[in-house]
């Protein structure tokens, strides 16, 4: 392996277990990482801050990838941020509306903006949606930038969601199956793939020098801009395809495992 300047991982799924949970060994992993000069960055559909919140006084030391590539932060420092065209979203909620089951989220840059009143849902998407507000209507006009329009649905996202609006693709937008219950909505071309791009050209890094971990579609554009891709061992079988390795499951902390591996940590 030639050497690694920086490793990119997906979060849920990848990098932290079903209950959400990192490995206890990441902060021993993270100063070798450290003192190696190796750039850790978790990239998330996530809003920012429901990926900061795992990395407490580290976060300042890091990069983020969030909103599936739509928001980019560099120590502290904002090097990209999308905005979702607005006129398109009233038009996309109402579609959603008209699918039994579903539910949006607009992803903001101040917050995440949610009309259901469904109590258990709040609870759910707070996990990953640390700040969020209820509004009356989504369709209403809102004073934020909005990077994405995520979708629930209980039942799958595949092949409950993505058959019904994969024809908002005539405006431009990515609509990509981001989870088992999600998918995302977002200006063409934003992805996690071309935000490590940008992360890449900033600080010098070149593909050869980067190691990426995922396991669902919204993180091959990033596997294919990396040298060593893994997909994780519970990846969609796409994802398998198009990383170069597999790493074992997200409950088995398999991304800690490769990484110890190449640290040659014990």
């Amino acid at each position: 392996m030639d050497d690694i300047r920086m490793i990119v991982t997906d979060m849920d799924g990848t990098f932290l277990n079903s209950e959400h949970q990192m490995s206890p060994d990441f902060p021993i992993v993270y100063e070798e990482l450290k003192k190696r000069n190796i750039l850790f960055v978790p990239a998330s559909g996530r809003q920012m801050m429901g990926i900061t919140k795992y990395f407490g006084e580290i976060e300042n030391e890091m990069a983020f990838i969030a909103e599936n590539g739509g928001y980019v932060i560099y120590k502290n420092k904002e090097l990209f941020a999308d905005r979702l065209d607005p006129t398109y979203i009233t038009e996309i909620i109402t579609a959603i509306r008209n699918i039994s089951g579903a539910t949006a989220v607009l992803s903001g840059k101040k917050t995440a903006y949610v009309d259901s009143d469904n109590e258990d849902f709040l609870h759910y998407i707070s996990q990953f949606y640390t700040r969020n507000e209820r509004r009356g209507d989504l369709t209403e006009e809102i004073d934020d930038s909005i990077f994405k329009i995520a979708v629930y649905h209980p039942e799958g996202s595949e092949l409950n969601v993505y058959p019904v609006l994969k024809e908002f693709e005539k405006y431009n937008l990515e609509i990509v199956v981001s989870g088992k219950y999600w998918l995302d909505i977002m200006n063409k071309n934003i992805n996690k793939g071309n935000a490590l791009e940008k992360l890449q050209e900033a600080l010098d890094i070149s593909p050869q020098q980067t190691m990426a971990f995922g396991d669902y579609m919204n993180d091959i554009e990033m596997l294919k801009n990396s040298r060593y891709s893994y997909a994780m061992k519970n990846a969609h079988p796409s994802v398998k395809e198009a990383a170069s390795f597999e790493a074992c499951t997200n409950d088995n902390f398999g991304v800690l495992k490769i990484i110890k591996d190449y640290l040659d940590l014990s």
